[in-house]
C-alpha cells in the first residue's frame, strides 16, 4: 500500500524522487514516530501500573479507561517497526499486513472505547437511580463490543476486501488508501462512516447532553459555580478538539487519496496526519486519566511509595474506598435548580468529577 495519494511507496524502486522523503526527512519522521511510540508506551504502561497497584481504581467505568490504555499500549508496541529509528522502509508482504492490521485494530478499539466511555458518562448522570458500582456486566459488554466491532472492520482486508501495505514513505504500514477500485473504495467509505463518524457523533452527543445538564444545574449559580461551568466546558472542548486534531486530518487524507486526483498528496505530506493520529496514544492517558483526580491522587501516592492514596490525602483519610466507590463514580445529578449555595457548588462539583472520570 502507498501513502494516501502517493504515486508509489518510497524505497520500492519504482517511485519518483520528488515524491519521496529525503534521508534526513525519513530520519526525522522515524524519530517523531519513535518518540510518540515511546511516550505512549510509557504513559499507558503507567496507567496499567496504577490499576495494578491501587484496587480502588477498579470501578466499572474505570475499566473502560483500562481498556483504552491497553489498546494504546499494544498500538505503541506493535506500531513501531523494529527498524524505525534508522528510517528503514516497511516492506510489503505478510509482515507488513500483520503490522497494518495490528495498528488499525488497536486504533479502532481506542476510538470505540472513547465513544462507549462518553455514553456511559452521560448515562451515569441522567439515570434516576444511583448506579450499582458492583455491576460490571455493562462495562464488560462495552469492552467486548469494542474488540469485536474493531475486529469486524480490521479483519476484512486480510481476506480481500481492501488490503494492508506500506504507508507514506514506507516507514509504517496501514490500510491501502491509494487503490481506487470499487473493492477498496467501498471499504474506505464504510471504515470512515462506522469507525470515525459514528464514534465521533456519539462522543459529541454524549458530552453535549452533559453540558446541557451542567448549564441547567448552574443556571442559578453565581461566583464559583460559574467558574466550574467554564472549566467543564473547557474540558469537553479539549476532549473533542483533541479527537478531531488527531483523527480528522488522517481521515481527510485517506478520503482525498481514495477519491481525489492521483499524486495529489505526497508521502512527505501524508506522514504528518499519520503522526497526528499516532499522537492519540499520548494524549489519551493525559486527558482521560491523569486529569482525573482519583488517578492523580494514586499517581502521587505511587511516587511517594505509599501503599494507598488514603494515607497521604486528607480528603480521603476517613474512608477506605472500595472499587467503584462514590469518590470514583459520583452520584447522578438531575437537572434541577439547587436549593442553596452549598448544594449548587456540590452539584457542579459532582458534574465536574463525572466529566473527569
Amino acid at each position: 500500500m502507498r501513502a494516501p495519494g502517493a504515486a508509489a511507496a518510497c524505497g520500492d524502486g519504482r517511485d519518483e524522487p520528488e515524491r519521496c522523503l529525503s534521508p534526513a526527512g525519513r530520519l526525522a519522521a522515524a524519530v517523531c514516530l519513535g518518540a510518540l511510540g515511546s511516550l505512549g508506551f510509557c504513559s499507558n504502561l503507567l496507567v496499567l501500573l496504577l490499576f495494578w497497584r491501587f484496587p480502588a481504581l477498579r470501578s466499572p467505568i474505570n475499566l473502560l479507561l483500562l481498556n483504552i490504555a491497553l489498546s494504546d499500549l499494544l498500538g505503541c508496541a506493535l506500531g513501531t517497526p523494529l527498524g524505525l529509528a534508522a528510517g528503514a522502509s516497511a516492506a510489503p508482504g505478510a509482515a507488513c499486513a500483520w503490522h497494518g492490521f495490528a495498528t488499525a485494530l488497536c486504533g479502532i478499539i481506542s476510538l470505540i472505547s472513547l465513544a462507549v466511555l462518553s455514553y456511559e458518562r452521560y448515562c451515569t448522570m441522567t439515570r434516576t437511580a444511583e448506579p450499582d458500582t458492583t455491576n460490571y456486566r455493562k462495562t464488560w459488554a462495552g469492552i467486548i463490543l469494542s474488540w469485536t466491532y474493531s475486529l469486524l472492520w480490521t479483519v476484512p482486508p486480510l481476506f480481500g476486501w481492501s488490503s494492508y501495505g506500506p504507508e507514506g514513505p514506507g516507514i509504517t504500514c496501514s490500510v491501502n488508501w491509494h487503490s481506487k477500485d470499487a473493492n477498496n473504495a467501498s471499504y474506505i467509505i464504510c471504515l470512515f462512516i462506522f469507525c470515525l463518524v459514528i464514534p465521533f457523533a456519539i462522543i459529541v452527543y454524549s458530552y453535549g447532553k452533559l453540558l446541557c445538564v451542567v448549564r441547567q444545574v448552574s443556571s442559578v449559580q453565581r461566583g464559583p459555580g460559574r467558574g466550574r461551568e467554564q472549566r467543564i466546558l473547557l474540558m469537553v472542548l479539549v476532549m473533542v478538539l483533541c479527537f478531531l486534531l488527531c483523527w480528522l486530518p488522517y481521515a481527510a487524507v485517506a478520503l482525498i487519496a481514495t477519491f481525489g486526483q492521483p499524486g495529489l498528496i505526497t508521502p512527505a505530506a501524508s506522514i504528518i496526519p499519520a503522526i497526528l493520529a499516532k499522537s492519540s496514544t499520548v494524549y489519551n492517558p493525559i486527558i482521560y486519566v491523569f486529569l482525573n483526580k482519583q488517578f492523580y491522587r494514586c499517581f502521587v501516592a505511587l511516587l511517594r511509595c505509599n501503599k494507598s492514596p488514603v494515607s497521604s490525602l486528607p480528603r480521603m483519610k476517613k474512608q477506605q474506598q472500595k472499587p467503584g466507590s462514590e469518590e470514583l463514580l459520583p452520584k447522578p445529578i438531575q437537572a434541577q435548580p439547587p436549593q442553596n449555595r452549598d448544594a449548587e457548588h456540590g452539584a457542579a462539583g459532582q458534574l465536574q468529577e463525572t466529566i473527569c472520570l
